[in-house]
């Protein structure tokens, strides 16, 4: 069966390019015109999100954060917007990557294989054989159902932050860099700017884990180091 994708932009153009050039791919594209129209659209048959950073009626940040409430699915935005404030603007409110315009389509085909490849690798959409769970202090992963708790509370993590999350407490004690983790979790290579892209994600992460973030007992920073899990 074919992957679903959803594309939202307000430009026509952009749209039709991009839903040729997935269909080429085999995937079944549903087109959006804006942010709302993304919400609605969206299902639990949807594998993947791609947004438009700015569109009228409602943003793509604003229509992702709303999507992130349905569905665990990846949203990939696609935007003009290149500064690191944007990225991080994108990757707080819940998106799994980034990509600027103009974009090449070799890339974008790229992104799109690896979101769709970890979606259903990490969150179980296919079979897994890994049934046991994962215990740090009141913290809890289910790596069969992909659920984490701590202690009863159940916390909706994205699949980035997931996927940081089962890196460092598979290893516990094991100090992984900001460039171990973005090429073990992002499949990409490894450049300067990324270091950002990680820190906002374990920022995220810790937000969502932590009852006080800036003193974590999870996920702990080791200075000039990286990032481990006790």
């Amino acid at each position: 069966m074919s992957k679903k994708i959803l594309i939202a932009d307000d430009n026509s153009e952009i749209r039709e390019i991009v839903r040729i050039l997935l269909e080429s791919e085999n995937y079944e594209v549903i087109e959006a015109i804006d942010g709302q129209d993304a919400i609605d659209k969206v299902n639990e048959e949807t594998d993947l999100i791609i947004l438009d950073m700015m569109m009228p009626n409602k943003s793509g940040l604003k229509a992702c954060l709303e999507i992130r409430e349905k569905t665990s699915a990846p949203i990939l935005f696609l935007t003009a917007k290149t500064q690191d404030s944007d990225k991080q603007l994108a990757f707080s409110s819940g998106s799994d990557d980034f990509l600027s315009k103009p974009f090449s389509y070799t890339e974008l085909v790229s992104r799109v294989k690896a979101l769709l490849r970890r979606y259903y690798v990490y969150r179980g959409k296919e079979k897994t054989e890994e049934k046991d769970q994962i215990i740090v202090k009141d913290l809890t992963v289910h790596q069969d159902s992909k659920a984490v708790f701590v202690g009863e509370k159940e916390i909706a993590l994205t699949e980035i932050e997931y996927q940081i999350l089962l890196l460092l407490a598979k290893k516990r004690r094991k100090v992984f860099s900001a460039e171990n983790i973005y090429e073990s979790v992002w499949g990409q290579p490894y450049f300067y700017t990324c270091n950002n892209t990680v820190m906002v994600h374990i920022r995220n992460l810790r937000g969502k884990l932590e009852d006080d973030p800036q003193n974590p007992k999870y996920v702990k920073t080791v200075w000039g180091k990286g990032y481990k899990i006790e």
